[in-house]
Protein backbone atom coordinates (compact mmCIF):
# COMPACT_ATOMS: atom_id res chain seq x y z
CA UNK A 1 0.00 0.00 0.00
CA UNK A 2 1.55 3.56 -0.86
CA UNK A 3 -1.10 5.59 -0.28
CA UNK A 4 -3.38 6.62 3.23
CA UNK A 5 -6.79 7.40 2.95
CA UNK A 6 -6.38 11.48 2.40
CA UNK A 7 -4.37 10.85 -0.62
CA UNK A 8 -0.94 11.55 1.30
CA UNK A 9 0.99 8.84 3.05
CA UNK A 10 3.32 9.30 6.35
CA UNK A 11 6.43 7.95 5.65
CA UNK A 12 8.01 8.42 9.15
CA UNK A 13 6.95 10.05 12.87
CA UNK A 14 8.25 13.34 11.61
CA UNK A 15 5.81 13.98 8.97
CA UNK A 16 7.56 12.96 5.73
CA UNK A 17 5.28 12.35 3.39
CA UNK A 18 4.59 11.58 -0.81
CA UNK A 19 1.74 13.09 -1.90
CA UNK A 20 -0.64 11.52 -4.35
CA UNK A 21 1.23 10.87 -7.53
CA UNK A 22 -0.46 10.70 -10.59
CA UNK A 23 1.23 8.92 -14.12
CA UNK A 24 2.26 11.67 -16.85
CA UNK A 25 4.31 11.15 -20.05
CA UNK A 26 6.71 8.20 -20.48
CA UNK A 27 10.63 8.54 -19.30
CA UNK A 28 13.41 7.67 -21.26
CA UNK A 29 13.54 3.78 -19.74
CA UNK A 30 12.13 2.08 -22.41
CA UNK A 31 14.66 0.68 -24.12
CA UNK A 32 14.02 -3.00 -24.93
CA UNK A 33 10.73 -2.61 -23.65
CA UNK A 34 7.27 -2.00 -25.53
CA UNK A 35 3.95 -3.39 -25.74
CA UNK A 36 3.47 -6.76 -26.16
CA UNK A 37 0.98 -9.36 -27.58
CA UNK A 38 -0.88 -12.09 -25.86
CA UNK A 39 -0.65 -15.56 -27.68
CA UNK A 40 -2.26 -18.86 -27.31
CA UNK A 41 0.49 -20.32 -26.37
CA UNK A 42 1.08 -17.78 -23.23
CA UNK A 43 -2.94 -18.03 -22.28
CA UNK A 44 -2.69 -21.92 -22.52
CA UNK A 45 -0.08 -21.50 -19.73
CA UNK A 46 -1.68 -18.91 -17.69
CA UNK A 47 -5.10 -21.30 -17.80
CA UNK A 48 -2.97 -23.87 -16.44
CA UNK A 49 -1.01 -22.26 -14.01
CA UNK A 50 -2.09 -21.53 -10.43
CA UNK A 51 -2.24 -18.03 -10.63
CA UNK A 52 -1.51 -16.09 -7.37
CA UNK A 53 -1.50 -12.43 -5.94
CA UNK A 54 -0.09 -11.80 -3.15
CA UNK A 55 -1.08 -8.27 -2.49
CA UNK A 56 -3.95 -6.14 -2.78
CA UNK A 57 -5.36 -2.96 -1.10
CA UNK A 58 -9.03 -3.28 -1.95
CA UNK A 59 -10.44 -3.67 1.01
CA UNK A 60 -9.12 -0.21 2.50
CA UNK A 61 -10.15 1.33 -0.24
CA UNK A 62 -13.41 0.10 -0.71
CA UNK A 63 -14.06 1.31 2.93
CA UNK A 64 -12.21 4.83 2.19
CA UNK A 65 -14.32 5.35 -0.95
CA UNK A 66 -17.79 4.42 1.43
CA UNK A 67 -18.37 1.68 -1.62
CA UNK A 68 -19.85 -1.08 0.37
CA UNK A 69 -22.63 1.02 2.15
CA UNK A 70 -23.76 2.35 -1.35
CA UNK A 71 -27.22 0.37 -2.80
CA UNK A 72 -26.56 -2.16 -4.46
CA UNK A 73 -22.50 -2.38 -4.26
CA UNK A 74 -21.31 -5.85 -5.61
CA UNK A 75 -17.80 -7.09 -7.01
CA UNK A 76 -19.95 -9.01 -9.69
CA UNK A 77 -19.88 -5.75 -11.68
CA UNK A 78 -16.86 -4.04 -12.88
CA UNK A 79 -16.04 -1.26 -10.05
CA UNK A 80 -14.73 1.62 -11.93
CA UNK A 81 -13.20 3.31 -8.50
CA UNK A 82 -10.74 0.45 -7.95
CA UNK A 83 -8.29 -1.75 -9.54
CA UNK A 84 -9.83 -5.14 -8.41
CA UNK A 85 -13.58 -7.07 -8.94
CA UNK A 86 -14.43 -9.90 -9.56
CA UNK A 87 -14.82 -9.56 -13.75
CA UNK A 88 -11.47 -7.80 -13.85
CA UNK A 89 -9.87 -11.03 -11.66
CA UNK A 90 -11.28 -13.67 -14.24
CA UNK A 91 -9.92 -11.83 -16.95
CA UNK A 92 -6.53 -11.86 -14.88
CA UNK A 93 -6.96 -15.22 -14.83
CA UNK A 94 -6.33 -14.89 -10.90
CA UNK A 95 -6.77 -18.21 -8.97
CA UNK A 96 -5.82 -16.53 -5.51
CA UNK A 97 -5.97 -13.17 -3.92
CA UNK A 98 -4.41 -12.16 -0.88
CA UNK A 99 -6.35 -9.20 0.47
CA UNK A 100 -5.03 -6.54 3.18
CA UNK A 101 -5.92 -5.09 5.84
CA UNK A 102 -3.56 -2.06 5.53
CA UNK A 103 -3.76 0.09 8.83
CA UNK A 104 -2.22 3.43 8.23
CA UNK A 105 0.55 4.84 10.58
CA UNK A 106 -1.82 7.87 11.78
CA UNK A 107 -3.09 5.23 14.37
CA UNK A 108 0.09 4.90 16.33
CA UNK A 109 -1.19 8.84 17.12
CA UNK A 110 -4.67 8.29 17.01
CA UNK A 111 -5.06 4.92 18.37
CA UNK A 112 -7.42 2.29 17.02
CA UNK A 113 -5.44 0.54 15.09
CA UNK A 114 -6.46 -2.89 16.44
CA UNK A 115 -9.97 -1.90 15.64
CA UNK A 116 -9.22 -0.65 12.05
CA UNK A 117 -7.70 -3.51 11.16
CA UNK A 118 -10.79 -6.31 12.42
CA UNK A 119 -12.75 -4.16 10.73
CA UNK A 120 -10.93 -4.94 7.16
CA UNK A 121 -10.59 -7.99 7.65
CA UNK A 122 -14.48 -8.19 8.57
CA UNK A 123 -15.26 -7.01 5.45
CA UNK A 124 -12.89 -9.24 3.56
CA UNK A 125 -15.02 -11.85 5.27
CA UNK A 126 -18.02 -9.99 4.30
CA UNK A 127 -17.27 -10.05 0.79
CA UNK A 128 -16.48 -13.47 0.30
CA UNK A 129 -19.91 -14.11 1.88
CA UNK A 130 -21.95 -12.00 -0.34
CA UNK A 131 -19.95 -13.37 -3.72
CA UNK A 132 -20.35 -17.05 -2.98
CA UNK A 133 -20.37 -18.14 -6.47
CA UNK A 134 -16.74 -16.73 -7.35
CA UNK A 135 -15.02 -15.96 -3.53
CA UNK A 136 -13.82 -18.51 -1.17
CA UNK A 137 -11.78 -18.19 1.96
CA UNK A 138 -8.61 -19.86 2.25
CA UNK A 139 -7.18 -20.31 5.49
CA UNK A 140 -4.50 -23.13 4.58
CA UNK A 141 -1.98 -23.89 1.81
CA UNK A 142 -3.89 -26.64 0.68
CA UNK A 143 -7.62 -24.81 0.31
CA UNK A 144 -5.62 -23.00 -2.86
CA UNK A 145 -5.37 -25.48 -5.31
CA UNK A 146 -8.63 -27.13 -3.86
CA UNK A 147 -10.68 -23.73 -4.17
CA UNK A 148 -9.32 -22.62 -7.69
CA UNK A 149 -10.17 -26.66 -8.76
CA UNK A 150 -13.80 -25.65 -8.42
CA UNK A 151 -13.38 -22.52 -10.07
CA UNK A 152 -13.44 -19.93 -7.32
CA UNK A 153 -10.85 -17.34 -6.52
CA UNK A 154 -9.30 -18.25 -3.47
CA UNK A 155 -9.33 -15.55 -0.93
CA UNK A 156 -6.99 -15.15 1.75
CA UNK A 157 -6.42 -12.44 4.02
CA UNK A 158 -3.33 -10.58 5.05
CA UNK A 159 -2.40 -7.50 7.79
CA UNK A 160 -0.14 -4.63 6.76
CA UNK A 161 1.39 -2.97 9.28
CA UNK A 162 2.32 -4.24 12.41
CA UNK A 163 1.25 -1.41 15.04
CA UNK A 164 -2.37 -2.67 14.11
CA UNK A 165 -1.39 -5.19 16.95
CA UNK A 166 -0.94 -2.21 19.32
CA UNK A 167 1.90 -4.38 20.87
CA UNK A 168 0.40 -7.24 21.87
CA UNK A 169 0.64 -10.65 20.73
CA UNK A 170 -3.19 -11.67 21.37
CA UNK A 171 -4.20 -9.02 19.07
CA UNK A 172 -1.62 -11.12 16.38
CA UNK A 173 -3.17 -14.10 17.97
CA UNK A 174 -6.82 -13.52 17.07
CA UNK A 175 -6.04 -11.66 13.47
CA UNK A 176 -4.44 -15.66 12.78
CA UNK A 177 -7.75 -16.85 13.98
CA UNK A 178 -9.84 -14.38 11.68
CA UNK A 179 -7.69 -15.87 9.01
CA UNK A 180 -4.50 -13.58 8.17
CA UNK A 181 -1.85 -15.53 7.32
CA UNK A 182 0.75 -12.90 7.26
CA UNK A 183 1.80 -9.85 8.88
CA UNK A 184 4.16 -6.75 7.37
CA UNK A 185 5.82 -5.72 9.64
CA UNK A 186 6.27 -2.37 9.22
CA UNK A 187 4.37 0.57 6.82
CA UNK A 188 6.17 3.61 6.32
CA UNK A 189 7.22 4.82 9.81
CA UNK A 190 9.03 2.86 12.25
CA UNK A 191 6.54 1.58 15.32
CA UNK A 192 7.61 0.52 18.72
CA UNK A 193 9.45 -2.18 17.79
CA UNK A 194 10.38 -2.26 14.63
CA UNK A 195 12.24 0.10 12.11
CA UNK A 196 10.82 1.39 8.49
CA UNK A 197 12.57 1.80 5.32
CA UNK A 198 11.28 5.67 5.11
CA UNK A 199 12.21 6.33 8.73
CA UNK A 200 14.77 7.35 10.40
CA UNK A 201 15.86 3.99 12.56
CA UNK A 202 15.25 3.98 16.21
CA UNK A 203 16.28 0.02 17.32
CA UNK A 204 18.34 -0.77 14.85
CA UNK A 205 16.30 -3.43 13.61
CA UNK A 206 13.39 -5.64 15.83
CA UNK A 207 13.83 -4.61 18.79
CA UNK A 208 13.09 -7.31 21.69
CA UNK A 209 9.77 -7.21 21.59
CA UNK A 210 10.08 -7.40 17.39
CA UNK A 211 12.09 -10.59 17.91
CA UNK A 212 9.31 -11.82 19.86
CA UNK A 213 6.27 -10.81 17.35
CA UNK A 214 8.32 -12.41 14.65
CA UNK A 215 8.75 -15.82 16.80
CA UNK A 216 5.14 -15.71 17.90
CA UNK A 217 4.29 -15.30 13.81
CA UNK A 218 6.51 -18.41 13.58
CA UNK A 219 4.58 -20.41 15.97
CA UNK A 220 1.03 -20.15 14.88
CA UNK A 221 2.15 -20.28 10.87
CA UNK A 222 1.97 -16.71 10.11
CA UNK A 223 4.07 -15.18 7.72
CA UNK A 224 6.97 -12.76 8.29
CA UNK A 225 6.62 -10.19 5.50
CA UNK A 226 9.62 -7.15 5.45
CA UNK A 227 7.85 -5.15 2.97
CA UNK A 228 8.44 -1.56 4.10
CA UNK A 229 10.91 -2.73 6.80
CA UNK A 230 14.26 -1.04 6.93
CA UNK A 231 17.32 -2.99 5.78
CA UNK A 232 18.63 -3.69 9.37
CA UNK A 233 14.99 -5.28 10.28
CA UNK A 234 14.87 -7.09 6.95
CA UNK A 235 18.29 -8.34 8.68
CA UNK A 236 16.92 -9.38 12.14
CA UNK A 237 13.44 -11.08 10.73
CA UNK A 238 15.88 -13.25 8.70
CA UNK A 239 18.20 -13.88 11.78
CA UNK A 240 15.29 -14.50 14.06
CA UNK A 241 13.08 -16.28 11.83
CA UNK A 242 13.04 -20.26 11.75
CA UNK A 243 10.27 -20.15 9.36
CA UNK A 244 10.53 -18.54 5.54
CA UNK A 245 10.58 -14.75 5.60
CA UNK A 246 8.61 -13.01 2.44
CA UNK A 247 8.65 -9.83 0.98
CA UNK A 248 5.16 -9.50 -0.07
CA UNK A 249 5.11 -6.42 -2.37
CA UNK A 250 8.74 -5.14 -2.92
CA UNK A 251 10.73 -4.98 -6.22
CA UNK A 252 15.23 -4.79 -6.80
CA UNK A 253 17.03 -1.91 -5.23
CA UNK A 254 19.91 -2.65 -7.93
CA UNK A 255 17.43 -1.56 -10.54
CA UNK A 256 15.52 0.89 -8.84
CA UNK A 257 17.11 2.62 -5.69
CA UNK A 258 13.78 3.04 -4.16
CA UNK A 259 14.23 3.31 -0.11
CA UNK A 260 11.81 0.61 -0.09
CA UNK A 261 13.03 -2.02 -2.62
CA UNK A 262 15.80 -4.65 -1.29
CA UNK A 263 18.86 -4.80 -2.18
CA UNK A 264 21.27 -8.04 -3.45
CA UNK A 265 22.13 -9.55 -0.28
CA UNK A 266 18.70 -8.80 1.66
CA UNK A 267 17.38 -10.95 -1.88
CA UNK A 268 19.88 -13.69 -0.71
CA UNK A 269 18.80 -14.00 2.85
CA UNK A 270 15.29 -14.00 2.27
CA UNK A 271 16.00 -16.85 -0.09
CA UNK A 272 18.20 -18.34 2.67
CA UNK A 273 14.64 -19.08 4.86
CA UNK A 274 13.06 -20.62 2.28
CA UNK A 275 11.02 -17.85 1.44
CA UNK A 276 10.31 -15.25 -1.46
CA UNK A 277 10.20 -11.56 -3.07
CA UNK A 278 6.68 -10.82 -4.79
CA UNK A 279 7.10 -7.89 -7.17
CA UNK A 280 5.48 -4.83 -6.48
CA UNK A 281 3.81 -3.91 -10.01
CA UNK A 282 4.15 0.19 -9.21
CA UNK A 283 6.34 1.81 -11.86
CA UNK A 284 7.97 4.46 -9.52
CA UNK A 285 9.11 0.98 -7.92
CA UNK A 286 10.26 -0.61 -10.96
CA UNK A 287 12.01 1.98 -13.02
CA UNK A 288 15.61 3.83 -12.22
CA UNK A 289 14.18 7.12 -12.12
CA UNK A 290 12.20 6.40 -9.30
CA UNK A 291 14.35 6.33 -6.73
CA UNK A 292 15.77 9.56 -7.63
CA UNK A 293 11.72 10.95 -7.55
CA UNK A 294 11.15 9.29 -4.94
CA UNK A 295 13.73 11.12 -2.92
CA UNK A 296 12.78 14.40 -4.25
CA UNK A 297 9.61 14.00 -2.46
CA UNK A 298 11.25 13.26 0.68
CA UNK A 299 14.04 15.39 0.47
CA UNK A 300 10.96 18.65 0.09
CA UNK A 301 8.63 17.10 2.48
CA UNK A 302 11.54 17.12 5.55
CA UNK A 303 12.23 20.64 4.60
CA UNK A 304 8.46 21.69 5.40
CA UNK A 305 8.21 20.04 7.94
CA UNK A 306 11.39 21.92 9.59
CA UNK A 307 8.72 24.86 9.39
CA UNK A 308 6.38 23.39 11.83
CA UNK A 309 3.29 24.46 9.33
CA UNK A 310 0.16 23.24 10.23
CA UNK A 311 -1.08 20.03 8.55
CA UNK A 312 -3.16 22.09 6.13
CA UNK A 313 -0.30 24.41 5.37
CA UNK A 314 1.75 21.76 4.77
CA UNK A 315 -0.36 19.87 2.28
CA UNK A 316 -1.15 23.45 0.34
CA UNK A 317 2.79 23.75 0.03
CA UNK A 318 3.22 20.47 -0.96
CA UNK A 319 -0.03 20.33 -3.78
CA UNK A 320 1.72 23.63 -5.37
CA UNK A 321 5.20 21.82 -5.51
CA UNK A 322 3.80 18.94 -6.46
CA UNK A 323 2.31 20.87 -9.38
CA UNK A 324 6.03 21.88 -10.79
CA UNK A 325 7.73 18.30 -10.48
CA UNK A 326 7.89 16.41 -14.01
CA UNK A 327 5.95 13.79 -15.17
CA UNK A 328 5.91 10.76 -12.71
CA UNK A 329 7.04 7.39 -14.79
CA UNK A 330 5.24 5.13 -17.05
CA UNK A 331 6.80 1.59 -17.60
CA UNK A 332 5.81 -1.53 -19.58
CA UNK A 333 5.14 -5.03 -18.74
CA UNK A 334 9.16 -5.78 -19.38
CA UNK A 335 10.36 -3.33 -16.37
CA UNK A 336 8.42 -5.40 -14.36
CA UNK A 337 10.05 -8.95 -15.55
CA UNK A 338 13.40 -7.30 -15.56
CA UNK A 339 12.79 -7.20 -11.32
CA UNK A 340 11.76 -11.11 -11.75
CA UNK A 341 14.65 -12.16 -14.17
CA UNK A 342 17.49 -10.18 -11.29
CA UNK A 343 15.64 -12.22 -8.09
CA UNK A 344 16.00 -15.45 -10.27
CA UNK A 345 19.71 -14.63 -11.58
CA UNK A 346 20.51 -13.69 -7.60
CA UNK A 347 17.98 -16.13 -5.16
CA UNK A 348 16.93 -18.65 -7.82
CA UNK A 349 13.87 -19.33 -9.60
CA UNK A 350 12.11 -21.03 -6.46
CA UNK A 351 12.23 -17.73 -4.45
CA UNK A 352 10.17 -14.92 -6.49
CA UNK A 353 6.45 -14.47 -7.37
CA UNK A 354 4.16 -11.28 -7.83
CA UNK A 355 2.47 -9.06 -5.32
CA UNK A 356 0.67 -6.10 -7.42
CA UNK A 357 -0.69 -3.74 -4.64
CA UNK A 358 -3.61 -3.16 -6.56
CA UNK A 359 -5.38 -0.79 -5.01
CA UNK A 360 -2.81 0.50 -3.06
CA UNK A 361 -0.64 2.02 -6.04
CA UNK A 362 -2.26 4.84 -7.97
CA UNK A 363 -1.84 2.91 -11.90
CA UNK A 364 0.35 -0.22 -13.00
CA UNK A 365 2.59 -0.74 -15.58
CA UNK A 366 1.10 -0.20 -19.84
CA UNK A 367 -0.97 -3.06 -20.59
CA UNK A 368 -1.46 -3.79 -17.08
CA UNK A 369 -3.91 -0.90 -15.24
CA UNK A 370 -5.64 -3.58 -13.01
CA UNK A 371 -6.15 -7.16 -11.88
CA UNK A 372 -7.03 -8.14 -15.66
CA UNK A 373 -3.17 -7.83 -16.85
CA UNK A 374 -1.92 -10.55 -15.37
CA UNK A 375 -1.99 -12.61 -18.68
CA UNK A 376 1.05 -9.98 -19.90
CA UNK A 377 3.61 -11.11 -17.05
CA UNK A 378 3.20 -14.53 -18.74
CA UNK A 379 3.45 -13.21 -21.85
CA UNK A 380 6.61 -11.44 -21.09
CA UNK A 381 8.18 -14.33 -19.04
CA UNK A 382 7.47 -17.15 -22.59
CA UNK A 383 9.12 -14.36 -24.63
CA UNK A 384 12.37 -14.55 -22.60
CA UNK A 385 12.67 -18.26 -22.70
CA UNK A 386 11.50 -19.30 -19.20
CA UNK A 387 9.93 -22.76 -19.03
CA UNK A 388 6.49 -23.57 -18.27
CA UNK A 389 7.37 -25.22 -15.04
CA UNK A 390 9.32 -22.52 -14.03
CA UNK A 391 6.50 -19.39 -15.10
CA UNK A 392 4.55 -21.51 -12.76
CA UNK A 393 6.80 -20.95 -10.22
CA UNK A 394 6.51 -17.98 -10.43
CA UNK A 395 2.98 -16.80 -11.30
CA UNK A 396 1.81 -19.18 -8.00
CA UNK A 397 3.90 -22.58 -6.89
CA UNK A 398 6.88 -20.91 -4.94
CA UNK A 399 4.08 -18.99 -2.94
CA UNK A 400 1.80 -21.72 -2.60
CA UNK A 401 5.26 -23.96 -1.30
CA UNK A 402 6.27 -21.20 1.10
CA UNK A 403 3.30 -21.02 3.09
CA UNK A 404 3.09 -24.58 3.52
CA UNK A 405 6.35 -24.33 4.87
CA UNK A 406 5.44 -21.80 7.84
CA UNK A 407 2.47 -24.33 8.25
CA UNK A 408 4.77 -26.74 9.24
Amino acid sequence: MLFNRRKFISLSSNGIILPLMRPFNLLAQTEGHGEITLTEEALRIHREALVIDGHNDMPGKILNKGLNSRPGFTLNDVQPELQTDIPRLRKGGVDAQVFVAYISPDHMRTGGGNRACIEQIELIHSLVKTHPEALELAVASGDIPRIAGRGKIATLVGVEGGHAIENSIKNLEHYYELGARYMTLTHNETTDWADAGYDRPVHGGLSSFGEKVVRAMNKMGMLVDVSHASDDTVRDAIKVSRAPVIASHSSVKAICPSSRNLTDELIKGIAGTGGMVMVNFFPLFLVPEGGAIEQRYIDHSMALRSRNLTPEQFREEMDAWQKQQPSMPHCYVGHLVDHIDHIVKVAGIGHVGLGSDYDGITYGPVQMPDVSGFPYVTQELLNRGYSTGDIKKILGENFLRVLTEAER
